[in-house]
């Protein structure tokens, strides 16, 4: 389950970043998880507390926020939202050769907060699967 590397990934971050700043315990995080991620969100939770244990995230609450995948079509501008399973196929010209995905594969961590003050994750850097 490629869910657990995503944990620990995600609590290894937020523990450097999180000593770093000199907190004593982080409190919660909030990750943005595109549509197209292939991520299940109840298996990221499940991961993410047993990630969590033992280090400054213990008890730390995590929000998934989903985010839609969404195309544009190159040929004739058309933007729609691409669903599960994804639909690549332009619905205004029936083009799909040239299709851009422009959201859905997000997966990065949004904010960080721990008891210290709040710190804001603003890199925006992707996850790494491989911890």
């Amino acid at each position: 389950m490629h869910e657990m590397s995503i944990a620990l990934a995600v609590v290894g971050q937020v523990e450097e970043a999180a000593r770093a700043g000199g907190a004593s315990r982080v409190t919660a995080v909030r990750l943005q998880v595109g549509e197209l991620a292939g991520v299940v969100p109840d298996a990221l939770a499940f991961c993410f507390e047993l990630a969590c244990a033992d280090t400054v995230l213990q008890g730390a609450v995590l929000t998934a926020e989903p985010v839609a995948a969404r195309a544009r079509c190159g040929s004739c501008t058309g933007a729609w939202l691409v669903g599960m399973p994804p639909e690549l196929c332009c619905p205004g010209c029936g083009r799909a050769t040239d299709v851009e995905l422009l959201s859905g594969r997000e997966l990065q961590i949004v904010s960080v907060d721990w008891e210290d003050g709040p710190a804001r994750a603003d890199s925006r850097e992707p996850i790494s699967e491989e911890a």
